[in-house]
């Protein structure tokens, strides 16, 4: 018979170093636990949310949609593509194409850093932007990457934004978008002088994101305010 196998001592400090109660890193307030990244093939698109610091300033300006629209198309890489983005009040929305999870990473690290930079430039201000690092869900359906377009593009109707009808959200790159329903109202002065800078985000690369979601719904409504 095998004999029970004794009770493991209760852990203490030792005074030496080494472990010791409440060591290592504090979690901050309101931050999301530090999971690992879901591996994910490079013909799946990403969903990305990337939440703002509390004390951060509203971003839905004209001169903070200018400064989000370069630091995008400053970002694209062989391996990492901004296909759509949103700009909400506590946080920026991208639908992505990566070649893996490492490009993921390495791709949102330079696009973060230069939305701050430019974010933190055209406001005035110093400090850190960004809450925490990004939150990453592998969209591996059509129906999930209908719903990644929008709620990246009419997210922020979705949350209350004041937007006429008909009429894209200016802070997004629903302006580039050819898959809505009807042709929408483009009647925003510094809209129309994005809209001559050209495209900063990508042409879609993968099969669900170019033309797969349609399959799941078809094209969006302009309109659509469901919560998101």
């Amino acid at each position: 018979m095998t004999p029970p196998t004794p009770a493991t001592p209760a852990r203490r400090p030792t005074g030496h170093g080494g472990w010791r109660p409440g060591a290592g890193r504090k979690k901050r307030p309101g931050s999301d636990p530090h999971l690992p990244r879901a591996r994910f093939a490079a013909a799946t698109p990403v969903y990305v949310t990337v939440k703002l610091a509390e004390d951060a300033p509203t971003l839905r300006t004209a001169a903070v949609a200018r400064a989000v629209w370069a630091a995008i198309e400053a970002g694209h890489r062989d391996d990492f593509r901004v296909v759509h983005y949103g700009v909400l009040g506590d946080q920026l929305r991208f639908v992505v194409e990566a070649a893996g999870t490492q490009a993921l990473s390495r791709g949102m690290q330079g696009l973060t850093i230069r939305l701050a930079r430019r974010i933190n430039a055209q406001l005035g201000r110093r400090g850190k932007l960004f809450a925490q690092r990004y939150q990453a869900r592998p969209l591996r359906t059509a129906a999930e990457v209908r719903d990644a377009i929008r709620d990246v593009l009419l997210g922020a109707r979705g949350a209350g934004a004041r937007l006429k009808l008909g009429a894209i959200d200016p802070h997004s790159s629903g302006l580039w978008f050819d898959g809505w329903k009807a042709a929408a109202r483009t009647d925003v002065a510094w809209l129309r002088a994005l809209a001559k800078a050209g495209r900063p985000t990508a042409a879609p690369r993968t099969a669900l994101l170019a033309r797969g979601w349609h399959t799941a719904g078809g094209p969006l409504d302009v309109d659509d305010a469901s919560r998101s």
